[in-house]
């Protein structure tokens, strides 16, 4: 920006050219560190310049808008001058405008004008500056009238920074009114005003405005693109990078990172490659911003090699490095690494912030990592920045994930506390803390935290009657599901989904009632899906309904052909109906079709360590020790008088053997191990990814009982607490 002596306050005569070209002065023009400015401020006092204004000036210059310049030495330099001109006054308002406290700008502009001082048109562009990285709408208002009192609104410069600062604040009607009240519209004016109209979700008027626009640079491309991507409207984003890719306007970083965001949500993982391809050609595989994006539009794809890869290349990852990759394994249900990574992070430089723990915080509760659920939850609450008083979304978000964690990993109790330490509760963390009661078979306590939601003026929604009705489900009230299913749908006016009918179909059909849930299942909307046959498919092995489980049976497998689970289900009914020759032909069509039933896993934390037995697993460090004690547990079990039921085992395995199978269940191993690596009379929770056998659970309250330990087991379905040779559950499961 050029000057002249007379706007600097300065005559034309000789003495300005000298200080001009004084070599001193000459100096600023290759200075490059604030030491460097010190020194040459030495010799423009050496030399007798620090009385002319253009010398200081130019020292405030370089000191408050350089950005190895120091503001507070500006300000220094600025005390020491009597009557600074416009110049100086401007830039030491800029310098505070680009700064840390923006707001201060307007201090400086209020003694401006006390000063006697007349601002001019490269006065308001810094205050309205400031206004826009503030939200200082009220003050923007203000400087906007002392513009239009002083006739500065032709302006380009002044014009559009009106237009910036009232979109960047959201008065988009205020930034519309400017622009059409003006003959200057440039292409910069439309860009502000498209980008202001993009941002805030008004996509219809952004798109008016930018089909007018003389002349559509890059930034009122990224403003479109960002903006149907942000609003969810992903394929819109697309098609408007490919138009834009057809004008021929060259995208740049922020172009790819809005695209790979529509990628990774959309899963279109050609696309991602090509742009890969492009940050490839054009040397960009050092932008940390790019990269981060790549990982995650690579990881919410499924490739998570290729993102890992990226990853383990990234020479200085930050923050959201971490953060992707560990979201990535998450999202992808790899939970295992998740951890894992999320302990390399703990041992690199880089601090956890709440999108890691949002990120984390599932693969703990899938994996009954507890100890870490809780080392997580203490640094959430030291942290000055995760406060759950403040109520915003992210804060509720991440509470509401440690109640589901603590849920998850057998701590209901730890789950209230925070429940109730969270001071502005959202819907979803309502919701967590019934479903967690409702996992755990506490179905007053459900019911009554539900009462007390409607009480407080939270409507509850379709994922709160969900774990409603499971907690009916799961402690086979039948009466009462019946009855908050047909409030949901007559008093609170939700349409019931597939996750409410799946619930009360397990419901009646674990209660016998097949007829009740068929009509139910007859009046749906949607056709039934896997989840509703296959609740009614272990319904009837309950309660040994072989014709039915048959037709179940058949349609699950026309949904989900090459699900094992049903094939051992139904050879289970088979067998435990004497029907060998059935057996035998569930077995054939296994083997023929190369399937095989998921094997049981249980996993148990000890000390911070999560540690995953399998059926007869002898891969374990301490295997010789857990042996040891699966003796010792089975002379105690058979001096109590248990007798393992081995009529659902495979009826052409010897009887010896199939009590051996019984005894060497992922479970037992896992109980053995907590057994011989915890405390005498501390708990013991295990997780298994399969619904808990029958054999296991009588054994298991007998455990409880022998050992004087309460042991809390997660299966596929519910929790398991058993102490004193009793179950929760109440052997309804």
């Amino acid at each position: 920006m050029a000057f002249s002596p007379t706007s600097l306050g300065l005559s034309s005569n000789p003495p300005y050219k000298l200080i001009q070209n004084h070599p001193s002065v000459g100096l600023l023009s290759s200075c490059k560190s604030i030491e460097t400015l010190r020194q040459i401020h030495t010799q423009v006092v050496k030399a007798g310049l620090h009385h002319t204004q253009f010398a200081l000036s130019k020292l405030i210059e370089f000191c408050a808008l350089s950005p190895s310049g120091d503001l507070d030495y500006a300000l220094l330099i600025f005390s020491s001058i009597d009557q600074p001109n416009e110049f100086v006054w401007n830039t030491i308002i800029r310098g505070h405008a680009f700064g840390s406290a923006p707001m201060l700008a307007f201090s400086f502009y209020v003694e401006m004008l006390l000063a006697g001082v007349q601002p001019n048109s490269h006065t308001f562009p810094s205050l309205l500056k400031s206004c826009s990285k503030n939200g200082a709408t009220t003050e923007g208002k203000q400087i906007h009238a002392h513009v239009l009192k002083l006739g500065h609104q032709s302006n380009a410069y002044v014009h559009t920074s009106l237009i910036n600062m009232y979109a960047r604040n959201g008065e988009l009607g205020c930034a519309h009114q400017v622009f059409e009240r003006s003959s200057f519209r440039d292409h910069v004016s439309f860009t502000a005003l498209v980008t202001g109209y993009a941002s805030r979700g008004y996509l219809k008027e952004a798109r008016q405005l930018f089909d007018k626009m003389p002349v559509r640079d890059i930034v009122a491309w990224n403003a479109m693109i960002s903006g149907y991507a942000r609003s969810g409207l992903l394929v819109d984003s697309l098609e408007f990078f490919t138009e834009m890719l057809r004008e021929k306007v060259k995208p740049n970083e922020s172009t790819m990172v809005s695209v790979l965001s529509a990628c990774a949500q959309l899963g279109c993982i050609e696309l991602g490659n090509w742009v890969h391809s492009w940050i490839k050609s054009e040397g960009l595989q050092s932008n940390l911003r790019l990269m981060n994006a790549l990982i995650d539009m690579y990881s919410k794809c499924g490739d998570l090699d290729t993102a890992r890869s990226l990853f383990d290349n990234i020479p200085r990852r930050d923050q959201i490095s971490w953060n992707v990759m560990i979201g990535g394994y998450t999202h992808m249900n790899r939970h295992k690494e998740a951890l894992s990574l999320f302990r390399q992070m703990q041992l690199s430089e880089i601090e956890p912030n709440e999108v890691t723990f949002l990120n984390v915080l599932p693969a703990v509760a899938f994996s009954g990592a507890l100890d870490l659920g809780r080392w997580i939850h203490m640094y959430v609450d030291r942290s000055k920045n995760m406060c759950n008083s403040c109520g915003d979304a992210t804060s509720v978000s991440l509470y509401t994930s440690l109640i589901n964690m603590y849920a998850k990993c057998g701590s209901i109790e730890s789950a209230e506390q925070v429940f109730d330490a969270v001071k502005v509760k959202s819907p979803s963390c309502w919701n967590a803390m019934i479903s967690g009661l409702a996992m755990h078979g506490h179905a007053d306590a459900a019911f009554r935290l539900f009462s007390t939601m409607c009480d407080e003026g939270i409507s509850p929604d379709d994922i709160t009657f969900v774990g409603i009705l499971s907690a009916c489900s799961h402690t086979g009230l039948v009466e009462a599901g019946r009855q908050y299913f047909n409030s949901m749908v007559l008093d609170h006016k939700i349409e019931p989904k597939v996750e409410h009918y799946g619930c009360m179909i397990d419901l009646l059909g674990r209660a016998g009632l097949f007829e009740e849930a068929q009509n139910l299942m007859e009046r749906m909307e949607t056709k039934p899906d896997g989840a509703i046959w296959g609740s009614l498919l272990g319904a009837c092995q309950v309660h040994a309904n072989v014709e039915l489980a048959e037709v179940a049976a058949s349609h699950l497998l026309e949904l989900e052909p090459e699900n094992p689970g049903v094939y051992a289900l139904l050879s289970n009914i088979y067998s435990h109906a004497g029907r060998w020759g059935d057996v035998a032909r569930i077995r054939t069509q296994l083997n023929d079709r190369g399937m095989k039933k998921e094997p049981g896993c249980t996993s148990i934390e000890v000390d911070n360590v999560v540690h995953e037995f399998l059926v007869g697993d002898k891969a374990h460090p301490r295997s010789d020790e857990i042996y040891r004690m699966l003796d010792e547990i089975d002379g105690l079990l058979e001096s109590a008088g248990f007798r393992p039921d081995t009529s659902q085992v495979a009826y052409d395995v010897e009887e010896e053997w199939k009590e051996g199978q019984l005894y060497h269940h992922s479970e037992r191993l896992a109980i053995a191990y907590g057994l011989i690596s915890t405390r005498p009379g501390s708990r013991i929770r295990i997780v298994k990814n399969l619904r808990v056998c029958g054999n296991c659970h009588t054994a298991t309250k007998l455990i409880s009982k022998i050992f004087n330990r309460e042991i809390i087991a997660r299966d596929r379905n519910r929790f398991h607490h058993f102490k004193d040779g009793e179950c929760s559950c109440k052997d309804y499961w």
